[in-house]
């Protein structure tokens, strides 16, 4: 069976329409969505698939949609159609256990079994090792940026079948809709779609094997690379070597400004960073993730967002279980229990304002257990939230075990559960 006929098989394409289902997400620039894909392959796959076969399918444009980076700007993620999506899937899942048996141990994204945390993992046992220095390479808008001649070259490595290499080139070639006007693409692959992952991967295999040749002790993710040697001359030759690799052999950009040289105390890697202790090396999370982590939960503790107590902890908890479960491999059980203590102040100073007047304030001190004198003198005070939420009076009545008995996951007691 050719590689063709095993994209389009009936097998492979209902697991492939399975996994468009499950991810969901939004409609492509013809507006079908996922919910209604499989009536339209029902009523279309005959037309979709003579077309496919006989080289004339032509993919739609991919939806453009701005979203924010998490240190300022915005990226582009391309939303493919619904029905490109599965096709893209179908070819994923074909190719994947193809190129994905020659990759080398050490890349970690978008690959089965393998996972941002071993990259991690990975990271603290080599510094652990004496490789204390970390160039962290970054690529200048890397999706945005690979070549469709270098990449298909590569894809052709291993893919033999002509009608399969026309049709992913058709993809990387669809265009981009942006206000109504499509752009053609001469360059890149749009992160959002199925095919992209393994094909950013493809790409970047030759850098991996170069430096995997070399001995080098590294890790990549996606387009996060990290380089560990024993010393910063080390670290200024890698460097150069990973320009050279990335810039003269597969025709990227390395953005010079943000690829740096650091002890490892100070690097970072997909939000973790890294600290020494005489017991050895520990993982912490890094302070533009305490940053992100800390601007989120001021806009879910927002006193001007006007919903109740329990719907707000509802929404928290997820939050909470979700960042922690990903941040889980920090060992800075101090550190999450000081962003409690604060995390519980803003909360106090949300139940403040909601008993609003001063005599209700008064009343619930009162019936939580403050003294009179207090409770008068405290519910009839005009300080700010900030303060009358720090204060020992509020503490003690709302003090953690409250917080508990409202059901309030906090970070400490979440990185817990995942221990």
């Amino acid at each position: 069976m050719s590689l063709w006929e095993k994209v389009f098989s009936r097998q492979n394409l209902l697991a492939a329409l399975k996994r468009v289902e499950a991810n969901r997400g939004a409609a492509g620039v013809d507006g079908l969505g996922t919910h209604e894909l499989r009536g339209w392959i029902r009523e279309h796959w005959a037309d979709a698939w003579e077309r496919l076969d006989a080289g004339a399918y032509r993919p739609l444009p991919v939806r453009e949609v701005m979203i924010p980076k998490p240190d300022g700007g915005e990226r582009m993620l391309g939303v493919p159609s619904v029905l490109d999506r599965l096709i893209q899937q179908a070819i994923a899942q074909v190719l994947s256990p193809i190129f994905d048996e020659g990759f080398v141990p050490v890349s970690y994204g978008f690959r089965s079994g393998k996972s941002a945390h071993q990259a991690v993992s990975v990271a603290r046992t080599v510094i652990e090792q004496g490789y204390r220095w970390v160039v962290e390479v970054d690529l200048d808008a890397f999706f945005d940026r690979v070549n469709h001649d270098v990449l298909m070259a590569r894809v052709a490595r291993k893919v033999e079948d002509k009608k399969l290499l026309r049709l992913i080139r058709a993809y990387l070639e669809a265009g981009i809709m942006s206000a109504g006007v499509r752009r053609a693409t001469s360059e890149g692959t749009p992160q959002g779609s199925p095919l992209s992952p393994l094909l950013s991967n493809i790409m970047l295999d030759d850098f991996d094997q170069e430096f995997w040749g070399r001995g080098h002790r590294f890790v990549r993710y996606a387009d996060d690379i990290r380089v560990f040697v024993r010393s910063k001359r080390a670290a200024e030759r890698v460097l150069e070597q990973a320009v050279k690799v990335l810039e003269g052999r597969l025709r990227l950009r390395v953005n010079r400004g943000k690829s740096v040289i650091n002890p490892a105390n100070v690097a970072t890697l997909l939000g973790f960073g890294f600290y020494f202790t005489a017991r050895g090396v520990k993982v912490r999370v890094a302070a533009k993730a305490l940053k992100r982590l800390k601007a989120r939960v001021r806009v879910l503790t927002s006193r001007r967002w006007s919903v109740s107590m329990a719907y707000r902890i509802t929404v928290l908890n997820r939050f909470v279980r979700g960042w922690m479960g990903y941040f889980r491999l920090a060992e800075t059980p101090r550190k999450f229990a000081d962003l409690d203590e604060w995390f519980r102040r803003r909360m106090r100073q949300i139940r403040w304002k909601e008993w609003k007047r001063p005599r209700t304030r008064v009343r619930m001190l009162r019936s939580l257990g403050v003294r009179a004198d207090l409770a008068y003198q405290w519910g009839m005070s005009s300080r700010a939230y900030w303060r009358i939420a720090g204060s020992v009076v509020l503490q003690r009545a709302l003090p953690n075990s409250y917080w508990e008995g409202q059901g309030l996951l906090v970070f400490r007691r979440a990185w817990g559960l995942f221990q």
